[in-house]
């Protein structure tokens, strides 16, 4: 596998031209699965939501995206991995997150995905702020977010996570 491509960054991506840079002279690709996260108007509640701000640790943030990288590699075969993940100030609409995995055969760059997203969900040292009309509220990792890591043999720990 190529080296994994992990940014963090206050900046909106492209995820079409970010799929083009992982494939870009690339003939031995045979399945491009990606995830792009969008921020919404609302929370699981309904509330309307009018901003969200997320924080992590440089470093350490993409130390453990990196690791979670290391073990879909160990699962799949894979070719190509690229995570984006936003911090800072975003509105509805904006995107959050990209994963791009690219490999061989689709099941494996499909797996490997969703595997990733439910990694980032509920592990990555990442933290969201929310803000409605109510004011503005940490949010927790969801039980539903546990049990889709646990579908994979992964225990969540709830170290973080968005």
């Amino acid at each position: 596998m190529t080296a994994p491509t992990i940014r963090i960054q206050h900046e909106a991506f492209d995820a079409g031209a970010e799929a083009q840079r992982l494939r870009a002279g690339r003939r031995d690709i045979g399945a491009l699965v990606s995830f792009e996260g969008l921020c919404r108007d609302h929370d699981g509640d309904e509330r309307g939501v009018s901003e969200l701000e997320l924080e992590h640790y440089p470093g350490m943030t993409e130390a453990a995206i990196a690791a979670m990288v290391d073990d879909a590699q160990r699962r799949w075969p894979l070719q190509a991995v690229t995570v984006i993940h936003r911090v800072g100030r975003l509105q509805p609409g904006d995107p959050i997150v990209l994963v791009i995995v690219a490999s061989a055969h689709r099941r494996a760059a499909f797996d490997a995905c969703a595997f990733l997203m439910d990694y980032l969900k509920t592990q990555a040292p990442l933290w969201k702020k929310q803000t409605s009309a109510a004011g503005a509220a940490w949010v927790d990792a969801r039980e539903a977010d546990d049990a889709a890591l646990a579908r994979w043999g992964v225990d969540s720990r709830n170290s973080g996570g968005v």
